[in-house]
C-alpha cells in the first residue's frame, strides 16, 4: 500500500512538515516493514500552474476527460495521487486559508474528478482515507474568533465528496523563527510561544503519528 503526505509549506522541515512525517511514520508502523510505502512530496520542489478553466477535464469523450490535461511537472505527480491508498495534506494558514501553492495544487487534484451532476459524482479512481494537518501563528481561541474554520471546511466538504471526509489536525501558536529578535515581531512573545512549543508540539506530533496509524488501519 502506498501513503502520500503533501507539504504546501515553503519549509521543508519545519511545523508542518515535521507533523506530516509524524504522520507518515505513524503509517509505516501499523503494519510488517515493508508494507505500507510512505512518501513525503513538498509542492514548492514542483513548478506548476492552477487551474486554467479549459475544461477540457468536462469534455465528454475527450481524451482529458476526468483528468487535467495541464502538461507540467505536477502531471505524474497527479497521476500517483490518483491511485494512492491514502493521502495527508498539510498546510500552514495564510491570512486565514491554506498557501497559494496548495490552492492552486487542489484546482488541479480535485476539480477534474467532479461531476456537474445533481448527486455530486466523482470520477476519482477509488475512494481513500485522506487528512489535513494545519498549522497558524495563532492560538485556537482567535482561530474561532476570525472564522478560519469556516473557511478551511469549505475545501474538506469537496475532499469529502471526492476521496473521503478528511481528518483534522490543528497546530496553534507555531514557533516561527529561530531567533525573534530579529524580526519586527512585538505582536507575539517569544517566551510564550516558545513555552508553548515545548509543551504542545511534542503532543501535536503524537497525535499526528496516531492520526497516520488509524488511516493504515
Amino acid at each position: 500500500m502506498k501513503f502520500y503526505a503533501i507539504n504546501g509549506s515553503p519549509r521543508k522541515n519545519k511545523n508542518t512538515a515535521t507533523l506530516l512525517q509524524a504522520a507518515l511514520d505513524g503509517i509505516r508502523s501499523a503494519g510488517p516493514e515493508g508494507t505500507h510505502e510512505t512518501e513525503l512530496i513538498h509542492l514548492y520542489d514542483i513548478n506548476y500552474q492552477s487551474c486554467l478553466s479549459c475544461f477540457q477535464c468536462k469534455l465528454l469523450g475527450g481524451k482529458s476527460y476526468g483528468k487535467c490535461a495541464i502538461k507540467d511537472e505536477l502531471t505524474p505527480v497527479l497521476e500517483r495521487l490518483s491511485q494512492a491508498d491514502g493521502l495527508i495534506f498539510g498546510s500552514p494558514i495564510y491570512y486565514g486559508n491554506i498557501t497559494g501553492k496548495m490552492r492552486s495544487f487542489f484546482e488541479r487534484l480535485i476539480f477534474p474528478f467532479g461531476v456537474y451532476d445533481k448527486e455530486f459524482s466523482s470520477l476519482a479512481p477509488r475512494r481513500m482515507p485522506t487528512a489535513f494537518i494545519y498549522t497558524m501563528n495563532i492560538t485556537e481561541e482567535m482561530m474561532a474568533d476570525w472564522g478560519y474554520k469556516q473557511n478551511l471546511e469549505t475545501l474538506e466538504v469537496v475532499i469529502g465528496r471526492i476521496f473521503s471526509t478528511p481528518k483534522i489536525l490543528y497546530g496553534w501558536n507555531t514557533y516561527q523563527f529561530d531567533d525573534y529578535s530579529k524580526y519586527k515581531m512585538e505582536l507575539f512573545s517569544e517566551p510564550d510561544k516558545a513555552a508553548y512549543r515545548d509543551r504542545q508540539f511534542p503532543l501535536d506530533c503524537k497525535q499526528a503519528f496516531k492520526m497516520g496509524v488509524a488511516m493504515a488501519g
